[in-house]
């Protein structure tokens, strides 16, 4: 990390900005596979998207189409990169990036992302896909802490034609500093969560749930299927009227993870996610507090606690056997 100023560190990660603003568009990228059926398959199973212009081959050729197209939100897809990819260190994004961690903005969580579509893909059509560096802004003090906005363009060509563009933003920060080492006397001194939980109309009875101390499973209203995260349809008999029943808040660790870097504001490391299975049948994450990390294990008993905070009330869990001692 370098050290100086804070109007030297701006000023040099301002200039890395520009060179890296300047040298346009990274190489193009191109896509593993052509545009395809199997993939088109997975997503829109996933999505719950039943238009057949993008699956069946009939509906398509009577359609404004002429034949099958793509899903235009899938335009990212066909050039991911997989799960081990090579390294492209003339990638805008990722020099401007290594450019911040080398100023200590080591964290980075993304906060907008817009695509536009020109027109529908087609099957067996290939793309490759260029990025440059839109914009740098900072440093901003924000709940996180203070980072810099960094906004890159992707944008998707089929041959030389553009076909889809994505401005991508996200803010690369250097986490605050935690507050006081000191344990909280309760419940609700813990201190509130520095991303709120978005809530809608699917999910507005779990938060006012555990506003109320309780945790909220949803139960649908046609099988009874208890299911979590909260949903508009059930999974098993496709019914719309959910109703919830309310968890006893016991269960038992199913999955855990020790989070030991990146620094997090508001809070100590080491500290515990849990997966938790529930006694309802259920699996739900929290944060595992009141216990060594050392010492968390699968099928550790749990009960779940809440922080009160000023806009939503969060859940987490506690070992069964701190409240025993």
């Amino acid at each position: 990390m370098t050290t100086g100023t804070a109007r030297d560190v701006a000023a040099q990660i301002r200039a890395a900005a520009e060179e890296i603003a300047g040298a346009g568009e990274s190489a193009p990228r191109r896509a593993r596979d052509p545009v395809n059926l199997p993939m088109i398959n997975n997503w829109v199973e996933a999505l719950g998207d039943a238009n057949p212009v993008y699956t069946s081959a009939e509906a398509a050729a009577a359609s404004v189409h002429g034949g099958l197209v793509a899903p235009p939100a899938m335009a990212q897809v066909w050039t991911m990169p997989g799960l081990s990819p090579p390294g492209d260190g003339a990638d805008p994004l990722h020099l401007m990036m290594a450019a911040l961690d080398r100023h200590g903005y080591g964290s980075v969580v993304a906060t907008d992302c817009e695509q536009t579509y020109h027109r529908y893909l087609r099957h067996g059509e290939r793309l490759a896909v260029t990025t440059r560096l839109d914009s740098v802004v900072g440093p901003k003090r924000t709940a996180l802490g203070e980072g810099w906005f960094v906004t890159t363009r992707n944008t998707w060509y089929s041959g030389a034609e553009p076909v889809a563009e994505m401005l991508f933003r996200v803010l690369k920060f250097r986490p605050a500093e935690a507050g006081a080492n000191a344990e909280p006397e309760s419940e609700s001194e813990l201190a509130a969560p520095a991303i709120l939980p978005a809530i809608n109309a699917d999910t507005a009875f779990f938060w006012e749930g555990t506003a109320a101390g309780e945790l909220r499973v949803q139960r649908c209203g046609g099988c009874g299927l208890l299911r979590h995260p909260p949903g508009p349809m059930c999974p098993e008999c496709g019914a719309t009227e959910p109703t919830h029943l309310v968890s006893a808040g016991l269960g038992e660790v199913y999955s855990y993870v020790v989070h030991h870097h990146p620094p997090l504001p508001g809070k100590e490391l080491p500290l515990v996610i849990a997966l938790v299975e529930l006694d309802e049948g259920v699996r739900m994450l929290g944060e595992l507090l009141g216990a060594d990390p050392a010492g968390v294990h699968v099928g550790m008993r749990v009960r779940a606690g809440y922080r009160h905070g000023a806009e939503v009330t969060v859940p987490h869990w506690r070992p069964v056997e701190e409240e025993a001692a």
